[in-house]
C-alpha cells in the first residue's frame, strides 16, 4: 500500500485512482515532484504510485526533497519501491539530476503564515529564486509539462461584492506589508512562469489552490484547519484570534491532487486554473461552529480572544474569496468531498496517527 500507516488516506488514494481521470499521457512517464514530503506533494507521489499498482501505468516518480530522513518517514517503502526515486536537494540551489524528466509538479514553498512575517525575505527568495532554478531545469530537460502550485492569495483582497472570483479577477495587495511576501511572491512567480512559457517554450501551467486539507495532515500541523480539528479531538473550545469574518472556499487534499494532475496533462500552457470546491465557501467563524458539530460528544464551543499584537500572527486582512473553478472543471475534473466530510476524514486521520 502507498499509505500503510494511515487507513483513511489509503482509502482516499484508492478511491481517486478508481476515477476515470484523463491521465493516459502519464503512462511510462518520469514525473518529478518538488516539495515531495509536504502535505500535497507527498499525496501526489503516493497517488502516482497507486496508478502503477492499480492501473499498470509504469510511472517513475522522482521525489525531490531536502531531507532523506523525512523522506524515509513519509515513504517507508522508499528502498523497496522500484518506481520511486529520491532526489535530494534544496530548491534554492541548482538542481543536480542527470536523468530524464517528462513532467514536473513544483510544490516546494513556504506555507506558514508566521514564517511569512518572521522570514519575509526567505519567503520571497524561495518563491522567485527557487522557481527560476526549477524553470531553468525544466527548460534544459525539455519537459512535456510543468505545474506551478500557486495560491488563492494572488487575488489579494477582492471587492466585497465581487462574487465568484475567476482567473482574471484581482484585488488589492499592500506591497509595504511584510505579510505580502507570500502573496506578492506568488504573483511575481506566476509572471515568471508565463514569461518562461513565452520566451523559452516551457509548457507551464499554474494551479491556484484554495486552502487545502484532509487525511494525511500531521497532528501538530499549525494551520487553522488542523487547530480546529485538534480542538475537536481533545475536547477543547476553539479560540479565534480574529472576528472570523473572512470567507474562503476550500478543497479536499486528494481532490487537489487529481486537479493538479489534470492540469498537468490537459491544461493549456501559460494559463492559470483555480483549484477549489465551489460548494465549500464559508466564514472562519461558521467553519469553527461546523467543526464543533462534527464531534458532537466533545461539547466544545467557539470563543474569541483577539490579541493586541494581531499582526504577529501573520493573518491576512478580512476578505471574501469565493473561487470559481469552472475553467478547471471544463478539463474534466470534479471535486468529490464536501466541507463536513473533509473534517470528518481529517479528524479520523489525525486520531489514527496521533502519537
Amino acid at each position: 500500500m502507498e499509505s500503510p500507516d494511515n487507513k483513511i488516506l489509503q482509502e482516499d488514494i484508492e478511491k481517486a485512482a478508481s476515477q476515470n481521470l484523463p491521465l493516459e499521457n502519464l503512462k511510462n512517464a518520469r514525473v518529478m515532484v518538488t516539495g515531495a514530503t509536504g502535505l500535497i506533494g507527498s499525496q501526489v507521489v503516493k497517488f502516482l504510485l497507486s496508478l502503477n499498482r492499480l492501473k499498470q501505468m509504469n510511472i517513475t516518480v522522482l521525489a525531490f526533497a531536502r531531507s532523506e530522513e523525512k523522506a524515509k518517514k513519509v515513504f517507508p517503502y522508499l528502498e523497496e519501491e522500484e518506481h520511486l526515486e529520491l532526489v535530494l536537494g534544496d530548491i534554492n540551489r541548482q538542481i543536480d539530476y542527470d536523468g530524464s524528466v517528462d513532467y514536473i509538479l513544483h510544490g516546494a514553498s513556504a506555507t506558514s503564515s508566521k514564517f511569512f512575517v518572521s522570514h519575509p525575505v526567505e519567503t520571497i527568495t524561495t518563491a522567485i529564486d527557487g522557481t527560476k532554478l526549477l524553470l531553468d531545469f525544466a527548460k534544459d530537460k525539455q519537459v512535456k509539462g510543468v505545474v506551478y502550485l500557486s495560491s488563492l492569495e494572488v487575488y489579494g483582497t477582492p471587492d466585497e461584492q465581487a462574487g465568484l472570483i475567476g482567473e482574471a479577477d484581482y484585488g488589492y495587495i499592500d506591497p509595504l506589508s511584510v505579510r505580502s511576501s507570500y502573496s506578492e511572491g506568488k504573483r511575481m512567480v506566476e509572471c515568471l512562469c508565463v514569461s518562461y512559457a513565452q520566451e523559452y517554450g516551457v509548457p507551464i501551467k499554474i494551479a491556484r489552490l484554495s486552502q487545502t486539507f484532509g487525511a494525511g495532515v500531521e497532528y501538530d500541523d499549525g494551520r487553522v484547519f488542523a487547530e480546529f480539528a485538534r480542538c475537536a479531538i481533545e475536547g477543547k473550545n476553539i479560540v479565534l484570534h480574529t472576528e472570523g469574518k473572512t470567507v474562503r472556499s476550500y478543497c479536499y487534499t486528494m481532490d487537489a491532487v487529481t486537479a493538479l494532475l489534470t492540469i498537468l496533462v490537459k491544461g493549456e500552457s501559460g494559463q492559470a486554473y483555480n483549484v477549489t470546491n465551489m460548494n465549500t465557501a464559508i466564514s472562519i467563524y461558521d467553519m469553527a461552529k461546523l467543526v464543533c458539530q462534527v464531534v458532537p460528544d466533545s461539547e466544545i464551543t467557539v470563543e474569541r480572544d483577539i490579541p493586541e499584537d494581531l499582526a504577529s500572527f501573520g493573518y491576512n486582512p478580512e476578505m471574501i474569496v469565493r473561487l470559481d473553478s469552472s475553467k478547471l472543471q471544463a478539463l474534466g475534473w470534479q471535486p468529490t468531498v464536501d466541507l463536513q466530510e473533509m473534517y470528518e476524514r481529517l479528524i479520523a486521520s489525525m486520531k489514527a496517527t496521533r502519537s
